[in-house]
């Protein structure tokens, strides 16, 4: 799907491994009729709060409403924390990311000088070779 909205580095970017997705605060997984893994969330804790560092669901298995599902786990564990609000990072203009997530009911987050863990995010990325001019952090209220 990103090589297809001109992001090749992130297509081709390796899976996490067992010990890096073992580092999350939660890890959720979605699974299919058959107990295969078709998608999941990483969330990690940012500012005190729930942040989703990673959604991914099977291409094969995009469009059958396994994200939102997912979305849906991450604000459920989130509220079991007593948290606020979930915090993310993804690109400004791909449809599949930062639309997606203002349907759901993110929105972007206009007071980052409050954030120091996402603005770290932010220049994390930045030196990982992310446009920061196409990243952006968008917060969901609970």
């Amino acid at each position: 799907m990103f090589r297809d909205v001109g992001l090749p580095e992130i297509a081709d970017d390796d899976p996490p491994s067992l010990d890096d997705l073992a580092g999350a605060a939660a890890v959720l997984v979605a699974v299919d009729d058959r107990d295969v893994a078709v998608g999941y969330a990483r969330i990690e804790v940012v500012d005190g709060h729930a942040h989703l560092e990673q959604l991914s669901v099977v291409p094969d298995h995009g469009g059958q409403g396994v994200g939102t599902a997912l979305l849906d786990a991450v604000a459920a564990w989130a509220r079991e924390r007593g948290d606020a609000e979930i915090t993310l990072t993804t690109f400004r203009n791909v449809a599949f990311n930062a639309p997606l997530y203002a349907k759901r009911g993110y929105d972007e987050v206009a007071d980052l000088d409050r954030a120091p863990g996402l603005v770290a995010l932010m220049v994390a990325e930045a030196a990982h070779g992310l446009d920061p001019t196409q990243r952006v952090a968008m917060r969901r209220r609970l």
